[in-house]
């Protein structure tokens, strides 16, 4: 394989159609790379190609998402998508790699590591919230909507899902200088993916969210009992995970680099050099 060039890909997953992104040598280290809602393998697009002299990069599309199958009888749950994660790394014989967490990413491969710490080498964050007393004001609205009863909180949910959502999910809360240079391919592209079937998938994640804050202890005391070597960037001008929300990880993983940066959520879009230099400055440490 070419280094420098991200390949697209396509494997057959227990009847499953799925679609990866795929960059690097097969015999170097690799990393792992599971997206966030509402978005894709996409996301790394820009990621991948100059890390991919020294790593082999992996990006999956999650079923339901991007140019995955949606097949009806997936489990379309966070425990789900754990399933499918370590499936999917069997499939392509990988057996230790770094994993990067990101968005509801951050809560799948969570599970991964709970279920396989062997397979963690490495863990790379990026504005992933596992800490509830730290969670930005944005949470507020969805916690509302939690406290209505399971039907109306779906229906709610499932009524909010639209192009105007997802533009104001990829734009957040970064300044207006910034903002003007996310592209807004991302919310275009994305909401060009959704189906009536998948909106529904996008609002049982959403209203899931709720029993996962149960698992935030868990992932806590994953992080505290076998601290793997970590790398946080963070774009603090996010309104779900702002400052505090990185800083807390600090909590049980106090050896972790922490490094700010002057960006939002999808930091990879306004931030790429930086975090470019800072993965490849700390996986040479610790590859």
């Amino acid at each position: 394989m070419t280094n420098g060039l991200v390949h697209h890909r396509e494997l057959n997953l227990d009847g499953m159609k799925i679609f990866y992104r795929e960059a690097g040598s097969t015999d170097a280290p690799a990393i792992l790379l599971p997206h966030g809602y509402p978005c894709s393998s996409y996301e790394f697009r820009n990621y991948m190609p100059p890390l991919a002299d020294r790593w082999r990069l992996i990006a999956p599309d999650f079923p339901g998402c991007g140019y995955s199958d949606t097949p009806e009888e997936f489990d379309y749950t966070f425990d789900g998508y754990t399933d499918f994660l370590e499936r999917f790394t069997a499939k392509l014989g990988l057996r230790k790699f770094t994993l990067y967490l990101h968005d509801f990413g951050s809560q799948i491969g969570l599970r991964l590591a709970i279920r396989r710490p062997d397979l963690i080498a490495s863990l790379i964050i990026q504005n992933g919230d596992i800490y509830e007393d730290v969670l930005g004001p944005k949470y507020s609205s969805l916690k509302a909507i939690w406290e209505k009863t399971p039907e109306h909180s779906f229906a709610e949910i499932r009524q909010g899902i639209s192009q105007e959502e997802f533009q104001r999910e990829f734009l957040n809360d970064v300044r207006p200088e910034l903002a003007a240079t996310i592209p807004p391919d991302l919310w275009t592209l994305h909401w060009s993916f959704m189906t009536d079937r998948r909106k529904e998938i996008s609002a049982r994640i959403i209203a899931g969210l709720k029993d996962n804050l149960e698992w935030f202890p868990r992932y806590q005391n994953y992080l505290r009992d076998h601290r793997p070597p970590t790398l946080i960037i963070w774009g603090p001008q996010d309104g779900y995970m702002p400052e505090a929300s990185a800083k807390a990880y600090l909590r049980d993983l106090p050896d972790a680099e922490l490094h700010l940066l002057d960006g939002g959520h999808w930091l990879l879009e306004t931030n790429l050099d930086e975090a470019v230099s800072l993965t490849r400055s700390f996986l040479i440490r610790h590859s």
